[in-house]
């Protein structure tokens, strides 16, 4: 049962490789362009049973990554792929992100989302008792200024009896 349980995960994650996923690119472009895998191998001088792995995603059967990756690149070359894009996804391993990660990953972030609504009443209250009391002052001092203003005019009967 172990050993069945072992294929199925080792299987998985060759589907889930780069270089699975780089297979299919270039099954793809090869069936597009309607070659045998002995034909592009030939013309790669290459062995078929390599291109076949590499289509297929089986690492094991593979020299070193160094050599896989050159074999990569001329691979896209000669079925004019975007290299560059290749190169990129061969040194990429996504992993398998399972739907358990997901619904964690969102309820932490409607958790996150409720505590900043629930500091928001807070804050807007701080805000509130703040602008009261800047209020507060600028009246203050504003009465104050025109109370002077009353208090140091002299009124008008007072100036007319005076002179």
């Amino acid at each position: 049962m172990e050993e069945i349980k072992s294929f199925t995960e080792d299987k998985n994650e060759r589907e889930n490789s780069s270089l699975k996923r780089i297979g299919n690119f270039i099954r793809e472009a090869r069936l597009s362009r309607n070659q045998s895998i002995e034909e592009l191998a030939s013309d790669l001088k290459i062995g078929a049973h390599q291109l076949k792995a590499i289509e297929e995603g089986i690492e094991e059967t593979l020299p070193e990554k160094v050599f896989v990756k050159a074999m990569v690149r001329r691979i896209a070359q000669k079925l004019k792929l975007d290299t560059e894009f290749i190169m990129e996804e061969f040194n990429t391993d996504r992993r398998e992100v399972k739907i358990e990660e997901i619904v964690e990953e969102v309820e932490k972030k409607a958790l996150k989302s409720k505590q900043s609504k629930n500091m928001n009443p807070l804050g807007f209250g701080i805000f509130i008792l703040v602008s009261g009391l800047l209020g507060l002052i600028a009246s203050f001092f504003i009465f104050n200024l025109i109370s002077e203003h009353f208090y140091n005019q002299v009124p008008k009967q007072e100036f007319i009896k005076k002179n």
